[in-house]
């Protein structure tokens, strides 16, 4: 591979107000800061492969408002000179989240404003005209018009995907968390068009039917496989990987699942988990693109969400592939497991 890769979909700001207590309804609190940054898959993304690969082609498209959350937005990308941000149209509102943390209670409300982003569409792909060797969108669930049914492919989103891989683009997605039944309608019909389904475990069982959680709410290790041959059978072709907070999971092409661990970071030195998902999604993908096994890519996917956490901003702690891997080897091998499914 060597055209780069696509980033698409939800480019939002968000927007952190500090307050002193949630109150309920028809009541006044204080806002005590307010604090702004990029976020959305788009914005982590295509950053956190800029920090880790100076030199890698990086093509963003998606959709934002002509006004000063757009401004602030293309001001971010442009900081790396290897993303192109041709692909982005300009137009309407900026999407943004209101993320109201109260001081008290050390809780967060979202209130999210979808803008621009519910109007990204397969239109807005022109793919005579785009380089790269992978296209990564999401994420599904926040993206109205490619969330939207299609009579032929299931989805808009499914069009896409099948689009791209017809001009030999490979294709990856990832998901929004909610609390919702669209999982089934809005996620599946794409999964028979995907090479790389890079997810959280939450995600993967609300798609798949399978329960993930233990009633003490921990992961149930033995409930993965089941996932990923359900992923596998809906249709998804090279790498199926999870991520959870303490393990990561991951079945490649040839039936060999991976069961790998977290890096022991003190807790002291965690500073946020903003973005540490977007960190281990681009890590397993720039292993992908750099052909690496999925094993490796799994390492490199662990390594970048670990440095991710020690800064609290989503793409802050991100750094260059050879000091990601640096700090990998900092600490005891993780536990692995690997069997054949």
């Amino acid at each position: 591979m060597n055209k780069g890769i696509i980033v698409a979909g939800n480019l939002i700001v968000d927007m952190l107000k500090k307050i002193d207590i949630y109150p309920d309804s028809c009541n006044l609190t204080t806002i005590r800061a307010v604090s702004r940054s990029s976020g959305g898959l788009v914005n982590n993304c295509i950053v956190d492969f800029a920090r880790l690969d100076p030199n890698l082609p990086l093509t963003a498209v998606g959709r934002i408002g002509d006004d000063e959350y757009g401004a602030f937005v293309l001001d971010n990308l442009h900081k790396y000179k290897n993303i192109d941000t041709s692909g982005i149209k300009i137009g309407g509102q900026t999407s943004f989240t209101d993320v109201m943390y109260d001081s008290e209670r050390r809780t967060r409300a979202y209130f999210q404003f979808r803008g621009a982003n519910a109007e990204l569409d397969v239109n807005d792909f022109d793919f005579d005209k785009l380089e790269g060797d992978i296209l990564h969108v999401g994420y599904m669930l926040l993206l109205d018009a490619l969330d939207a049914a299609d009579s032929e492919y299931g989805t808009r989103m499914a069009r896409l995907l099948a689009a791209a891989k017809a001009k030999g683009i490979k294709t990856s997605i990832d998901v929004v968390s909610e609390e919702s039944d669209r999982y089934e309608t809005v996620v599946r019909p794409s999964l028979k068009y995907l090479d790389y389904c890079i997810i959280n475990e939450t995600e993967a069982g609300k798609i798949t039917g399978v329960r993930v959680t233990k009633d003490d709410g921990s992961v149930d290790d033995d409930a993965i496989p089941e996932v990923c041959r359900r992923l596998r059978e809906g249709g998804v072709s090279e790498w199926i990987v999870i991520h959870a907070r303490d393990n990561s999971y991951g079945l490649d092409r040839n039936g060999t699942y991976y069961q790998l661990g977290a890096l022991d970071i003190p807790r002291s030195l965690i500073k946020g988990t903003t973005g540490a998902g977007d960190a281990f999604c681009t890590g397993v993908l720039l292993g992908a693109y750099r052909g690496m096994g999925l094993l490796e890519a799994m390492k490199l996917g662990t390594a970048a969400a670990s440095c991710c956490i020690l800064e609290p901003g989503a793409s802050d702690g991100v750094r260059g592939y050879a000091a990601t891997m640096e700090l990998y080897g900092s600490y005891p091998e993780p536990a692995l497991k690997v069997c054949r499914l």
